[in-house]
């Protein structure tokens, strides 16, 4: 790897490298979301108003908190799946701006993820490749190929639990949207945004009996392909698995 790359990405995303931003341009702001195939096959979710989950302690939670990477057989059900993504993701309020308000932060309320889900193990969904609508709160097919798992796990560096798990969740970032306002600074944002949406996952995963486990050791080119990203305009950041605990 590049030498003294990492400081240079650090000393030239600073404010005084900035310039003008295409907000500032007033140039049309990218889509809330991206588009879908109209012809996909689309699954509804769950409301999460109509979902209960056990009170927990959130004291009790933050300091129990740990990663895991093995998973009972128990399938996720559909609700619980709908809260997690609920919870990461979830759209309260769409703002005339427009902007989107959620359940997690983000830079000027940007919101540049995508949440991609490698289903395993979830109850009433077939196993395969999916996306979160988040505003319409449902799903959309990507992939259902057999073998699917074992080729996302290969791109994770062949670490067995994301095949073993019940969902891993996969956030892709669609960059424009940030740098649309912020520029080449942008994509420190990106990577501050995903901590907040992983450690969302991580808690509230402790309220469904569930563990989780991030994952930033991947081959971004392999992963990226193999979700149908250009890893320029749109690129995977982060990932973490979910599961039941044993």
């Amino acid at each position: 790897m590049t030498k003294n790359i990492g400081k240079e990405f650090i000393e030239k995303t600073k404010y005084q490298y900035m310039g003008e931003t295409d907000q500032q341009k007033e140039l049309p702001q990218p889509p809330l979301e991206l588009a879908y195939d109209k012809d996909a096959v689309l699954i509804d979710l769950p409301p999460v108003k109509d979902i209960e989950v056990k009170e927990i302690d959130l004291r009790k939670v933050i300091e129990s908190r740990k990663s895991l990477r093995k998973y009972a057989d128990e399938p996720l059900t559909m609700e619980e799946l709908s809260y997690l993504l609920w919870c990461t993701q979830g759209v309260k309020a769409i703002t005339s701006r427009p902007t989107t308000l959620r359940n997690i932060p983000s830079a000027g309320a940007r919101h540049s993820f995508e949440t991609y889900l490698l289903m395993n193990r979830v109850n009433e969904i077939k196993p395969g490749l999916y996306r979160y609508l988040a505003i319409d709160h449902k799903l959309v097919e990507v992939n259902t190929e057999p073998g699917i798992a074992e080729k996302v796990t290969s791109s994770c560096l062949d670490q067995i639990f994301v095949k073993n798990s019940a969902v891993t969740f996969i956030w892709s970032t669609v960059i424009y949207r940030m740098k649309w306002r912020y520029g080449e600074r942008g994509y420190r944002y990106v990577h501050l945004d995903a901590g907040h949406v992983c450690q969302n996952l991580y808690l509230a995963s402790q309220s469904i009996d569930c563990g989780a486990c991030a994952i930033a050791a991947f081959d971004d080119n392999e992963l990226n392909k193999l979700i149908g990203l250009d890893g320029e305009e749109q690129f995977v950041v982060y990932l973490a698995t979910v599961g039941k605990r044993i």
